[in-house]
């Protein structure tokens, strides 16, 4: 691998160096040969060979220099002080195939000076729905964190009953969220313009070339917020804790507690069961993406040329990029043109979903079998099964809006619509249900259930013959959609 280990290279009071913590008696849980690729990792005979001892503590190679982050936040909207690296360490960066920077950070690995009145641990099932969902996103073409593996060991770590404990390593274009620069404008504000500089120089080396870089670098990371989020309002992917701590500056989804799919159409749906008001809801998250913005930029004006007006219009864009971003890509869902009028037929159709609970992945991949009748016939399954919930007087709406959304469809070319729809709309998602069964798999020791999903979400816009029914099999339309604890 090439390494390239620059954040050790930052002022001291900006991490701790420290050596991880072993588990007991680690051991292989699964290996993702798609990231150790891009990472150069198949080439090292040495990390291959060793790479439990890796991911388990063990053992640290000559190149590694372990370090865990200082970092502050807003949690549910209120001010947390410092928190950082609790229970993971930036082991170490390196240069993928794509000559893009990534981090390699392993987490579950033992205490830090940030890990408060935890553990420094992780269980076995939150370690799986990261890694499970890391890979969903990433094959879905949404940015995210992805990992290169995981262990599961013989250490015992109490959450609410004993459990496994477990590492993962993450690998992600950056570990640097909002919450870094609150930290430094609370803790540490003489450090701001020299990790201002780190920032545009390491992630967006581009804004070098405009008249003013630290406004440039300020609006490129409100641009990429806005599109994330669009992408995971068009997938039903509900993070479900954008604290600021959680948002990375490069627009890649970051890390995974009580995050979901959507599964029956609700744009209310809170998916954390520690969400009491429904702050994270799904239909929420566009304006968090903003709040937290409008809370982190106000920092900045300790730089030179930054000014309230200035950073007003860094983020005045936000809005019209979500939208933009979002109703471009509603619209290739359903194959039309970005219009006026395709517009209309999809806010009809998401209200048409939402007013009779459909599941969200599965109708949309249904309208292929209203599209082109005579191409899968698990398109035509899905139509079926979804006309079959509607009462007559739903029955009557769903008749006359696909009947104007064929002819809207007609001028166009069918195998050009066809292509967007398949490529946009996926068959599979990481449902709660297929996660939870592959953790009560993995907890008996029997890790041929996560084998198969993790094959089968690696390529989710194709039907697969290793999928089973109970893998696009939705909940009952008013059965409560099962929220996800932050416990981890």
């Amino acid at each position: 691998m090439r390494y390239q280990n620059t954040y050790v290279k930052l002022d001291t009071r900006l991490y701790h160096e420290q050596q991880p913590t072993p588990l007991d008696n680690p051991r292989a849980g699964h290996f993702n040969m798609q990231v150790a690729e891009q990472l150069g990792w198949l080439d090292d005979k040495d990390l291959m060979a060793r790479w439990v001892e890796i991911l388990g503590g063990q053992y640290v190679p000559a190149q590694f220099q372990p370090l865990s982050m200082a970092y502050a936040g807003h949690q549910f909207g209120q001010w947390a002080g410092q928190l950082g690296d609790g229970r993971g360490l930036l082991m170490a960066q390196v240069l993928g195939n794509n000559d893009q920077l990534q981090d390699l950070h392993l987490k579950g690995i033992g205490l830090t000076p940030y890990s408060r009145m935890g553990d420094g641990r992780a269980v076995l099932r939150s370690t799986i729905r990261e890694y499970l969902c890391g890979h969903a996103l990433t094959q879905l073409g949404i940015p995210s964190s992805n990992a290169l593996g995981f262990v599961v060991s013989d250490t015992k770590v109490r959450r609410e009953r004993m459990e496994a404990g477990a590492a993962l390593m993450r690998v992600a274009d950056s570990h640097i969220r909002f919450g870094h620069v609150e930290w430094i404008a609370s803790f540490a504000p003489d450090l701001l313009g020299e990790f201002t500089d780190y920032m545009i120089d390491t992630y967006y080396p581009e804004c070098h070339d405009s008249e003013t870089p630290v406004l440039a670098f300020l609006q490129a990371v409100v641009e990429r917020t806005a599109r994330m989020i669009a992408d995971w309002q068009l997938i039903g992917f509900a993070h479900g804790v954008m604290n600021t701590d959680n948002l990375s500056i490069t627009g890649s989804t970051l890390d995974f507690g009580p995050f979901g799919f959507m599964q029956r159409f609700n744009p209310a749906w809170i998916n954390n069961h520690s969400d009491h008001t429904g702050r994270y809801a799904y239909q929420n998250q566009p304006a968090i993406g903003h709040w937290n913005l409008n809370i982190w930029l106000p920092h900045f004006m300790r730089l030179e040329g930054v000014t309230r007006d200035t950073l007003a219009d860094c983020l005045a864009p936000y809005e019209a990029i979500f939208m933009q971003h979002y109703q471009q890509g509603l619209c290739r869902k359903l194959g039309l043109p970005h219009a006026k009028e395709s517009l209309t037929l999809a806010f009809e159709w998401l209200t048409l979903l939402e007013d009779n609970l459909l599941d969200y992945t599965n109708s949309f991949r249904a309208l292929l079998g209203l599209v082109a009748p005579n191409e899968h016939p698990y398109e035509q399954q899905l139509l079926a099964i979804m006309t079959a919930e509607f009462n007559n007087e739903a029955l009557n709406v769903w008749q006359n809006w696909s009947t104007r959304y064929l002819a809207a469809l007609e001028p166009l070319s069918s195998e050009t619509s066809i292509d967007e729809m398949r490529s946009s709309n996926p068959v599979y998602v990481l449902r709660n249900s297929m996660a939870q069964r592959v953790i009560t798999a993995a907890e008996q020791g029997q890790f041929d259930e996560l084998n198969r999903v993790f094959e089968l979400l690696a390529t989710p816009y194709r039907v697969q013959d290793i999928a089973t029914d109970l893998d696009t099999l939705p909940p009952a339309p008013h059965a409560p959609q099962m929220p996800i604890s932050c416990s981890s």
